[in-house]
């Protein structure tokens, strides 16, 4: 990795992860402990989500898609503006590629269309991270995490839409290969309730030179 942050660890880094895995609140103390600024997306502030998870197919399926991408370009845009981000790096809990999974989930062909020529004019160069950090847990698992936080706008998220979600993101890291990839499976391993885990993935983010590992609960 280079550059890496102060005491060490990736200059850039990424956590993703599907919908109730953890992949914000792990963003924001990752970038506490690696003193880094957090590039946060703030999924709850797209005003389209709520409708659009009560009923996926209601129509508001691009508009929701598309105020993601514009949101997710514009912290990039921001990212890039920072001299402070631009010297010391980040923590983002977002990879702006990953934004075509959800498109061909949700979008019919002509929305995916539109959709397709409007990234074409607006997406910028993709970043390559120094780190990306993928989230994995069952599908019975991420909906019981999103229950336990309640989010209001979550509370139409159906089981089957979140099963497809989260097949949709094992295809894609299954494939991905632009950055180094740490996947950690979150269904034994409690970043957020233990902080001998948390501080185990902490030591393995800051490990350098691997292009894909994994993590379990146990592992060293």
């Amino acid at each position: 990795m280079t550059n890496g942050a102060p005491g060490g660890g990736p200059r850039l880094l990424v956590v993703e992860g599907p919908i109730g895995v953890g992949k914000t609140t792990l963003a924001a103390r990752l970038a506490e402990s690696l003193q880094l600024p957090a590039v946060l997306e703030q999924s709850g502030e797209n005003p389209f989500l709520e409708d659009f998870y009560a009923k996926p197919g209601g129509g508001v399926a691009l508009a929701t898609q598309l105020h993601f991408l514009v949101r997710r370009i514009a912290l990039r845009a921001e990212l890039r503006k920072n001299p402070a981000s631009g010297r010391s790096g980040a923590v983002l809990d977002f990879l702006l590629e990953k934004d075509r999974l959800f498109a061909e989930l949700n979008l019919d062909a002509r929305e995916f269309k539109l959709y397709q020529h409007i990234a074409e004019v607006l997406v910028p160069p993709p970043l390559r991270p120094d780190l990306v950090i993928y989230l994995q847990a069952p599908t019975d698992t991420l909906a019981k995490r999103v229950t336990r936080r309640g989010h209001a706008f979550e509370r139409g998220l159906r089981l089957d839409y979140l099963e497809r979600v989260n097949a949709n993101y094992v295809e894609f890291f299954h494939h991905y290969a632009e950055a180094p990839l740490l996947i950690v499976n979150t269904s034994e391993f409690h970043l957020h309730e233990r902080e001998e885990d948390f501080q185990l993935l902490l030591e393995h983010a800051r490990r350098g030179g691997i292009r894909r590992r994994y993590l379990n609960a146990g592992s060293a």
